[in-house]
């Protein structure tokens, strides 16, 4: 395990802009703060999204597309740089009308309405590629 302490810099909450890409607005606001390593948590609505799933013995992400209304039920991640560009490593559950609920990386996806809270941290984090999952991970 690699792991260290971090301390915060600041805090921040947000309202995402109807109609943006939702990964987006979160790397737009990071920038905003000047924040190099972050978590953040969020809520909302989406028009659209595509969720990711990352086969591990095939070392490689499955897009799941959907082309309707979704709840944000739970939105996590975390900000880092990933080649000198801020990046948000973004996780989600989101449901249907129905209740059903999909969950996985969060690739994309068409705010309808969108609240996060960030916490800053005062040191930065990088990514750098891993061999063995083939995954861009913290140093």
């Amino acid at each position: 395990m690699n792991y260290r302490a971090v301390d915060t810099d600041a805090e921040y909450v947000a309202r995402l802009d109807t109609g943006a890409d939702w990964r987006a607005e979160l790397e737009s606001l990071a920038d905003e703060v000047a924040a190099d390593a972050a978590w953040f948590s969020a809520l909302g609505a989406v028009q659209d999204a595509e969720l990711w799933f990352y086969d591990q013995d095939e070392c490689e992400y499955y897009p799941i597309e959907f082309d309707e209304p979704l709840e944000v039920a739970s939105c996590v991640g975390n900000i880092s740089l990933l080649a000198d560009e801020r990046f948000a490593h973004t996780h989600a559950v989101l449901s249907d009308p129905d209740g059903t609920t999909y969950a996985g990386h969060l690739n994309e996806a068409t705010v309808w309405a969108g609240e996060v809270h960030m916490r800053v941290f005062e040191e930065g984090l990088e990514r750098e590629y891993d061999e063995t999952t083939e995954l861009d991970l913290w140093l």
